[in-house]
């Protein structure tokens, strides 16, 4: 990032390029397009360019104007030149793919902001790890916390947090990410806000699948706040701090995640409960997630009973019934020690 980007007294004024056209990349190039930013929107899908170019995106944000101001492109080059600020929002199992078609053409040291939320499938790395990888030369922050993309789009109040390893391009993110009612906190805990936003799609699915089976609601907050156990677990492996999976990023994402149809996560294990087809509903992080949190903790002897059964169910090893069961059975402690 050059000298005049972090040491501007405006926050206004950026370049900023979204890399995806779903319903959260649509989502926050609104957001950033309220924050003061010209913003570029780069989608595969020619339709999506289409129509946000004539103010809306029926497939991902139906009955939500887009306002003007927006660029969409198909071209990934056009969509990154110039840019001061990148933010990447495409599928986590996708953002290697991605990243290597805009290797070439991305801006010597400007930031690159993840806004999906996972853990690679095949590899287990974490996100930030890969563009570490591929994109060495650009510093990685990450944005995460509770909030849906139909509440952003409509510049409804939300909370989120943004995390760099360097203090100074949290805070200066933060700072230029903020408007009127969109709040960003800022956080050097990158590996804690990334955990808590990958793991917390996997609870959201057991909790929609408790509910989905129709085994209460007493079952579904148990299932939460015993996910909440693991969660701080397996951060605490991963070196994140427990203040970061208490904050916005962890506890808030996950009760707003487990408790809410308007979770993509949520509403798939509600269906996986309730015995529905799964082809055909929009795509669960927490579904290639939960298998590779599963292997992660096993091998790093990590108590995760729950992230477990998760995975089993998705499987087809277990069905919910007996998940339950298992967990509901398992010798007592006292929760301090559980």
């Amino acid at each position: 990032m050059t000298g005049q980007h972090m040491n501007s007294p405006d926050k206004s004024g950026w370049r900023v390029t979204v890399l995806g056209g779903g319903a959260w990349g649509t989502a926050l190039a609104l957001a950033m397009l309220r924050a003061g930013h010209s913003v570029r929107l780069f989608a595969r899908d020619p339709e999506t360019v289409a129509a946000i170019g004539h103010g809306e995106n029926p497939r991902y944000l139906p009955g939500i104007a887009i306002a003007p101001g927006i660029e969409a492109t198909g071209d990934i080059k056009v969509a990154l030149a110039g840019a001061d600020c990148v933010l990447a929002v495409t599928p986590a199992q996708a953002l290697r793919a991605t990243l290597a078609a805009a290797k070439d053409h991305m801006p010597a040291g400007i930031p690159l902001v993840l806004c999906a939320k996972g853990i690679e499938r095949d590899t287990g790395a974490l996100l930030s790890a890969i563009v570490e990888e591929i994109l060495p030369q650009n510093p990685v922050a990450a944005l995460s916390g509770p909030s849906f993309a139909t509440d952003v789009a409509r510049g409804l109040p939300t909370a989120v947090v943004v995390a760099a390893r360097d203090e100074a391009l949290a805070a200066d993110l933060a700072a230029r990410f903020s408007a009127e009612n969109l709040r960003c906190y800022s956080s050097d805990d990158l590996i804690g806000v990334e955990i808590g936003g990958a793991l917390k799609n996997v609870f959201a699915i057991a909790a929609g699948a408790v509910t989905g089976a129709g085994l209460g609601a007493s079952a579904q907050a148990a299932m939460v706040t015993r996910g909440f156990v693991e969660l701080r677990r397996i951060g605490a492996a991963f070196g994140a701090r427990p203040e970061t999976l208490m904050g916005l990023s962890g506890l808030g994402d996950l009760l707003l995640t487990c408790s809410s149809t308007q979770s993509r996560n949520f509403a798939y294990g509600l269906a996986l409960g309730q015995g529905k087809p799964l082809a055909g509903l929009p795509l669960a992080e927490g579904v290639p997630t939960a298998a590779i949190a599963a292997r992660i903790a096993t091998e790093r002897n990590i108590d995760a009973p729950i992230i477990a059964a998760v995975a089993a169910i998705l499987d087809g090893t277990i069905t919910i019934r007996q998940a339950v069961t298992a967990l509901m059975t398992r010798p007592l402690k006292t929760e301090t020690n559980d």
